[in-house]
């Protein structure tokens, strides 16, 4: 590890640029009272701490100080005790002399997170490669993850979030990986909304062709919703065209289509983080509030908006009833979800699947497709193509251990 990727301030540092200083790394076994130790090591000699990092990789650690020279004639017996004292910790030292503190971190600060299932050296050779070429200095890498995919997120500087972004989507594909990359800083973290499609999305199935099963139509409406996602046609005459025909089937079948509804995996984790770390998390879904309302209730929603079946005299009309929840509508629900939560539409994350989540995606601050359409992942902020939606939570910088703490905290 170099002085240039120890963590630094985005503030000016306090130690001028022609200020001797002394970048004193340790490594090896880590074991308890290493850190305790070299400070204690350090401290006999007057120097200041400019900077500190510290890693642990499967028991081994690297832990590098930045601290100011000692007084005139015992930077040598410094060095000398600092390694007699990891000898004696069974561990190395490297002591290099410098200037200063950390170079600058270059303009433009991003966060780009890698998910693999599995994570290749082939991979990770071709997106660190990529970033440079961008223009950008990887500072910092931060395993978030392990499983159920590798998830790492590189702190990147020197280059704008949009460019970086776009420079690495095609090597992302091509990789068979997931790429996100988000401005870095505060809002990140401030995300309070988390709004996302039902269909394909939280569940694994298309509620309309669960009725039609049961309508015996289920062919039909399936081709019609498929072109519908792709794009191909126009959501609202669609909508209309599959829920025609499910026309006279008895309103009993909503309890048995509740009842077949499978939710993503990782869909109750996904939700139950989300809440228990103070975010509200809503759907808006072109599917019907008969199915919607339920999960609202069963996962703890704060918000829910979908289309209604129309029910006239214990059946099913074949109608649906209010206003249509279709591709601008989703944007609409998106904006009102976030008036009503107070929170600033760049801070909410929109997580959808088809072409008619597009708008909602682009109007969030972070739109996420989720094993999406082609038009869709290629004009998304981020793409998830693993089948577990709790991998979202790694895009927010949420580690795997936040997530199992998170688990361990009753809730209210």
């Amino acid at each position: 590890m170099s002085a240039s990727q120890t963590s630094s301030s985005d503030v000016p540092a306090d130690v001028p640029a022609d200020v001797p200083t002394l970048l004193v790394k340790i490594f090896g076994k880590d074991r308890p009272g290493i850190t305790a130790g070299l400070f204690d090591t350090l401290a006999a000699y007057s120097v200041d701490v400019v900077d500190i990092e510290q890693v642990v990789t499967r028991g081994r650690m690297v832990l590098c100080a930045l601290v100011t020279e000692p007084p005139p004639g015992l930077e040598g017996d410094l060095r000398a005790t600092v390694h007699s004292w990891a000898e004696s910790m069974k561990m190395q030292a490297e002591i290099i002399s410098g200037l200063g503190d950390n170079r600058p971190r270059g303009l433009g600060r991003s966060l780009v997170t890698v998910l693999g299932h599995p994570l290749t050296a082939e991979a990770t050779a071709a997106i660190a490669a990529r970033i440079t070429k961008a223009g950008g200095n990887i500072d910092r890498i931060f395993r978030l993850a392990k499983y159920p995919v590798t998830a790492v997120e590189f702190a990147v500087s020197g280059v704008e979030t949009e460019p970086l972004r776009t420079a690495l989507a095609t090597d992302a594909a091509k990789l068979g990986i997931d790429v996100a990359v988000v401005a870095a800083g505060l809002y990140r973290r401030a995300q309070r909304l988390v709004v996302m499609d039902v269909d394909s999305t939280l569940i694994q199935d298309e509620v309309i062709e669960l009725f039609a099963a049961h309508a015996g139509c289920e062919n039909e409406v399936a081709e019609v919703t498929a072109a519908a996602m792709r794009g191909e046609l126009d959501f609202e005459q669609s909508l209309h065209a599959r829920v025609a025909l499910l026309e006279g089937l008895d309103a009993s079948v909503v309890d048995k289509v509740r009842s077949e509804v499978r939710l993503t995996p990782g869909a109750r984790t996904l939700i139950r983080t989300l809440k228990r770390l103070g975010y509200q998390v809503g759907v808006v879904s072109g599917g019907f509030t008969q199915v919607t309302d339920d999960l609202k209730e069963r996962l703890g929603l704060d918000f829910a908006h979908a289309n209604t079946l129309e029910i006239v005299d214990g059946r099913l009309t074949g109608k649906v009833t209010g206003e249509i929840v279709d591709r601008a509508g989703k944007a609409r629900l998106l904006r009102r979800f976030a008036a009503e939560a107070g929170v600033p539409l760049s801070q909410t994350v929109a997580i959808g699947d088809g072409a008619n989540d597009l708008d909602m995606l682009n109007a969030a601050g972070l739109g996420v497709a989720f094993n999406a359409k082609p038009v869709v992942r290629e004009a998304a902020h981020a793409a998830v193509n693993v089948p577990f939606l709790d991998t979202v939570l790694y895009l927010l910088g949420i580690t795997r251990e936040e997530v199992e703490a998170a688990d361990t905290v009753d809730t209210v």
